[in-house]
């Protein structure tokens, strides 16, 4: 029996994946799991953060709902369907994630690299500093753990979202517009 799906199998697959984790809303439960899981998510990245220089304490709150509402959209929630609603298998696919949490966690620290030198040329002496890559790969795994803890995406979409509004408002983070 061949463990190789076929493009229309991958496409069936990655539709209900995608789907799955749109519409399961974690119990009080997964956010608990969730909240278990940022604590040290978010610890780890300040240690790295502040220790590489990436993070400064700032207040940067002009235009607060206005950025608040970009980072929903893009990197949250853009990013969360693609790297965890459709690349990261859920707890109904399987029962052991880890190899594949860290192949689409090399993915979506390939990813910022790619978007500094193809996308966003302006991101390039942040993106491609090594400080910033160990940020997005702690952020990487905690958003896989979350995903296939819950079979949700919205826990992903939650932390990524409140780890760019912090980096952001509070910690010297350019905003989108400054980036294009």
């Amino acid at each position: 029996m061949s463990s190789v799906l076929s493009p229309g199998d991958w496409l069936t697959l990655a539709r209900r994946r995608v789907w799955r984790g749109l519409t399961t809303w974690p119990k009080a439960r997964g956010w608990a799991e969730t909240a278990l899981i940022a604590a040290p998510t978010f610890a780890a990245m300040a240690a790295v953060g502040f220790a590489g220089g990436l993070y400064h304490p700032t207040s940067q709150l002009a235009g607060l709902p206005g950025r608040l509402a970009a980072a929903f959209v893009a990197p949250a929630l853009g990013e969360e369907l693609v790297f965890r609603g459709l690349l990261t298998p859920d707890r109904i696919e399987t029962p052991r994630p880890w190899r594949a949490i860290a192949a689409v966690t090399a993915l979506f620290v390939l990813w910022h690299v790619f978007e500094a030198l193809a996308l966003l040329p302006k991101a390039r002496p942040i993106f491609l500093r090594p400080d910033f890559l160990a940020c997005a790969a702690i952020l990487g795994v905690g958003c896989g753990v979350a995903r296939w803890r819950t079979s949700s995406l919205w826990p992903a979409v939650a932390i990524h979202w409140l780890a760019v509004v912090v980096w952001q408002t509070r910690l010297g983070g350019p905003g989108l517009e400054a980036l294009r």
